[in-house]
């Protein structure tokens, strides 16, 4: 079809006034490769951060961490179940021992569900039986509060924020009902951090966290280094 000379004259001002010259070819696509034929470079992949270090050599084993006698006494917790709620009972706290119900019963750890969410909860320590032959058998302290951290690198943190005892180690995977604590205390109140497992032999702290209801953990301490026999850690949401 041809184009008359005064249709061509209409149509180049059309496109000047659309400011587009007549004659401009139309802009590439900036996906259509170069006319060299040469395949476009694909950007280069941003760089991945490194994961976080984990805490106590970065491992999931508890038994590549505790000592052979901490490792000893956590074997021994059915020992120590049993002496020290014999000791507590016979020392005329029978009644207040039975009153705790499923959290001085040895047997009564649920399965599933056994890592407690992060977040705050209200804690309490129990310690039953006596280390030596003049102190008290049973001791139940009030409420204080406790924490649980779930950090970058994949640790879950149990920590005791307040009171004069205040204990933070590491939860370890076990069995199917138990994960195995492995930490450190800190005493009175004018310590402001916590010791690592293993700088102070006094302080050390290994045990079995156990869920024990809907929303209630226990953390069992067989063999504590000072006090008591066996030492309970009660967390409730």
């Amino acid at each position: 079809m041809r184009i008359t000379a005064a249709a061509a004259s209409s149509l180049a001002l059309v496109l000047a006034a659309c400011g587009q010259p007549a004659d401009t070819p139309p802009p590439a696509d900036p996906a259509t490769p170069p006319a060299s034929g040469e395949p476009v470079p694909a950007p280069a992949p941003m760089p991945q951060p490194a994961p976080a270090e984990g805490e106590q050599r970065g491992t999931d084993s508890w038994r590549s961490i505790v000592s052979t006698e901490d490792a000893a006494n956590l074997g021994r917790l059915d020992e120590a179940w049993r002496l020290a709620r014999a000791e507590a009972e016979a020392g005329g706290f029978a009644a207040q021992v039975e009153a705790l119900g499923p959290l001085v019963d040895p047997n009564a750890a649920q399965a599933g569900r056994l890592q407690p969410a992060p977040g705050t909860y209200r804690c309490r320590t129990i310690k039953l039986g006596s280390k030596s032959g003049g102190a008290l058998t049973y001791v139940a302290y009030p409420f204080f509060r406790c924490s649980v951290e779930l950090t970058p690198g994949g640790d879950l943190i149990l920590t005791k924020t307040t009171g004069s005892q205040r204990t933070r180690g590491l939860l370890y995977p076990d069995t199917d009902s138990r994960l195995v604590f492995v930490g450190a205390q800190a005493w009175g109140m004018d310590e402001t951090g916590y010791p690592a497992y293993g700088q102070q032999h006094e302080r050390d702290q290994v045990g079995v966290l156990e869920r024990v209801g809907p929303n209630r953990w226990r953390l069992v301490v067989p063999w504590p280094r000072v006090e008591s026999k066996l030492e309970i850690l009660e967390l409730v949401r």
